[in-house]
């Protein structure tokens, strides 16, 4: 979803013109805060700046309620999150061997991975809604409705969209578009990094993949879980769990 966010931002920004998302790795237009690189992104106030970031909202929160930043959060699935991550795990060599899905899913429902809780960090940024400029999207509403998603997301960043950006944009971000483009689809990472042995970044960009990962066990102990940590939430999209 953040990658695929990235493309749809990079699209907006060029008016439709491709040649950035093409030529430019997503990591330089939208490099990430994180980073020890994205100090030099720092420097560049002149322009529109795309900052990209998994933090959750108790750490940059109340940084952002300080600027004119505009927001755009992107959410998921947990279980397909889970299981994107698994794989991500696999690729990553500077995280944690999963071990297995078993085991990595524990992990997640205990908040032990990278980033802590899924919970924790939908939870943190839904109650950002009345102190920031937010803008909340699920990956689930990218899929269903992209043409209706990314008119909404120009009109929240006052981004003319006219029919020719949205046409190539909508030929630009499909799934295959991007996985088969160097700039997004993390190939051009040496191999000390990320183990391409062990499958593609962008590996299928499907809903619901969980089902194929998910025992029943698995899923009823996620069920629980999740019912018992955002029953009471008012999320915008409620995900077929």
């Amino acid at each position: 979803g953040t990658t695929w966010m990235q493309e749809i931002l990079t699209l907006l920004f060029s008016h439709g013109d491709v040649l950035p998302a093409k030529t430019i790795p997503n990591w330089e237009r939208a490099p990430w805060l994180e980073q020890i690189y994205f100090r030099d992104a720092l420097q560049d106030t002149a322009a529109r700046r795309l900052i990209t970031t998994h933090l959750p909202a108790r750490v940059l929160a109340p940084a952002l309620q300080q600027s004119k930043a505009k927001v755009i959060y992107v959410a998921r699935n947990p279980k397909d999150v889970a299981v994107s991550f698994y794989h991500f795990h696999r690729l990553a060599k500077f995280l944690p061997d999963p071990v297995s899905f078993d085991t990595f899913l524990t992990q997640f429902l205990e908040g032990t991975v990278h980033y802590g809780s899924w919970f924790d960090h939908v939870k943190g940024w839904l109650g950002q809604r009345q102190l920031l400029d937010i803008f909340y999207v699920t990956y689930e509403e990218l899929h269903q409705d992209l043409r209706g998603t990314v008119q909404r997301l120009s009109a929240f960043l006052g981004c003319p969209l006219g029919p020719e950006t949205l046409a190539a944009l909508e030929e630009h971000c499909s799934f295959v578009a991007m996985r088969d483009n160097a700039m997004a689809n993390y190939s051009l990472i040496p191999s000390e990094i990320m183990d391409h042995s062990q499958g593609r970044f962008m590996r299928k960009g499907v809903v619901g993949d969980w089902r194929d990962h998910f025992s029943p066990l698995q899923n009823a102990l996620f069920n629980r879980l999740y019912q018992e940590e955002m029953g009471d939430s008012e999320l915008p999209t409620r995900w077929p769990m």
